[in-house]
C-alpha cells in the first residue's frame, strides 16, 4: 500500500520538484493548486490534483484526506516589492496557519514544512541550526513572513503536530522559471548587465526534494534542518552559467553601494508611478551580502546530498533549454 503525500505549492519550482521525486519513491501524491493556476507541468506528472487556496481554511480541510502520512507544505509567496507585503503575510503567515490547523483536523501522521534561511533574518557569515533568528526583525517583509510561518507550525507542534522545517539555501534546478533561472535567461540573451557583490549557499533542488521525504521518517520532531552545499558568490554562479551556456557574462560584480542606491531610486520610481519596480531596497540588502549555511546536520541525519554548483547550474539550463525557454540555446539532442 502506497503511502500518500499532500503537497501544497505543487505548481511551483520546488513543489514540482517534490511531487516528480515522490512519485518516482512511489507515493500517492494529492497536489493542492489555486483554480487558476498554471497546470503545464503538473499535468505531466501523474499526481492526484485538488483544487484548494492556503489562505482558504475549508478548502484546504476539504481536500486534505484523512490520517495522510505527509504534509509537504511548500507553497509560499517570495515577492520582495514593498506594496506586496498584506498579501505575502497572508499567504505565508495565515496560510500556513490553515495548513497546520487542517493537518491537526485531519490526524496528519506527518508535517514536512517548507522554509527557508531567509527566516534566520539578514545575517552575515556562516550560519546554522542554533543560530539566533532575526527574522522577526528583518526590515524585509519576506524574512518576517518566514519567520513568523516557522513560528505557526511551533504552535501546531504545541498542540501535537509531528512537524519537522526545512531551511534550504538558494535553490537551483530543473522547473525553475522565476529565481536563479533568471540569470541564466538574462544571460542567454546577452542581457545581463550587473552581477550582485554578495554570496550564498546553493542546493540543488532534485536533494531538497529528496531532503523533504527522508524528512517524513528520519527527521527530528520540532527541529530545523538547513539544506545547502556548495558555497559561492554571485559572480561565481554567473560565471558557471556562461561556461554552461558558452556565453560570455560580466567579468566583476557590482558595487554594494551602487546595488543599494538602485534598489533605493526603484523604490522611488515605483511610487511615483505605481509600476513594480526592477529592483527593490529589500532584494539590493539580500543581494548584497555574504552569508553561507552548514547543512553537516541535513547531511548526518537527512542522508542529504550536496552537489557542485556547475552540475546545478548545467541541469537548470538543460531543463530551459528542453522547455525552449532560453532564446538561441538548443537542447540536448536536437538537431543543429
Amino acid at each position: 500500500m502506497p503511502k500518500t503525500a499532500f503537497v501544497t505549492g505543487a505548481t511551483g519550482f520546488v513543489g514540482l520538484n517534490l511531487v516528480e521525486e515522490l512519485l518516482a519513491q512511489g507515493w500517492r501524491v494529492i497536489a493542492l493548486h489555486r483554480a487558476g493556476s498554471d497546470l503545464k507541468y503538473l499535468r505531466r506528472l501523474p499526481a492526484a490534483r485538488a483544487v484548494g487556496d492556503i489562505i482558504d481554511a475549508p478548502s484546504v480541510r476539504r481536500a486534505m484526506p484523512e490520517g495522510v502520512d505527509a504534509v509537504f507544505h511548500v507553497a509560499g509567496d517570495t515577492s520582495l516589492g514593498p506594496k506586496h507585503d498584506a498579501e505575502q503575510d497572508r499567504v505565508n503567515v495565515d496560510g500556513t496557519r490553515n495548513v497546520v490547523g487542517a493537518a491537526l483536523e485531519r490526524r496528519a501522521r506527518r508535517f514536512v514544512h517548507t522554509s527557508c534561511i531567509s527566516a534566520y533574518g539578514l545575517q552575515r557569515g556562516r550560519i546554522d541550526e542554533r543560530t539566533a533568528q532575526l527574522g522577526r526583525i528583518s526590515p524585509v517583509n519576506y524574512e518576517r513572513s518566514k519567520f513568523l510561518a516557522e513560528e505557526a507550525v511551533r504552535a501546531g507542534l504545541a498542540r501535537g503536530l509531528d512537524a519537522v522545517i526545512l531551511n534550504p539555501a538558494g535553490i537551483i534546478g530543473c522547473y525553475d522559471t522565476r529565481n536563479y533561472a533568471q540569470l541564466v535567461t538574462l544571460a542567454a540573451s546577452g542581457r545581463l548587465s550587473s552581477v550582485p557583490p554578495g554570496s550564498l549557499s546553493f542546493c540543488h533542488a532534485r536533494e531538497v526534494a529528496r531532503a523533504h521525504i527522508a524528512a517524513v521518517t528520519r527527521g527530528r520532531t520540532g527541529e530545523n534542518y538547513f539544506l545547502g552545499g556548495a558555497d559561492a558568490s554571485f559572480l561565481e554562479l554567473v560565471r558557471e552559467i556562461g561556461t554552461a551556456l558558452g556565453r560570455r557574462v560580466p567579468a566583476r560584480a557590482t558595487p554594494a553601494w551602487v546595488l543599494r542606491a538602485l534598489g533605493a531610486l526603484g523604490a522611488l520610481h515605483a511610487a511615483i508611478t505605481g509600476q513594480p519596480p526592477a529592483l527593490t531596497p529589500a532584494t539590493a540588502s539580500m543581494m548584497s551580502r555574504n552569508m553561507s549555511c552548514d547543512c553537516g546536520k541535513a547531511v548526518h541525519e537527512l542522508g542529504f546530498k550536496t552537489v557542485p554548483l556547475a552540475d546545478m547550474v548545467a541541469d537548470c539550463v538543460r531543463w530551459l533549454a528542453a522547455e525552449r525557454l532560453l532564446p538561441g540555446v538548443e537542447s540536448p539532442g536536437s538537431n543543429p
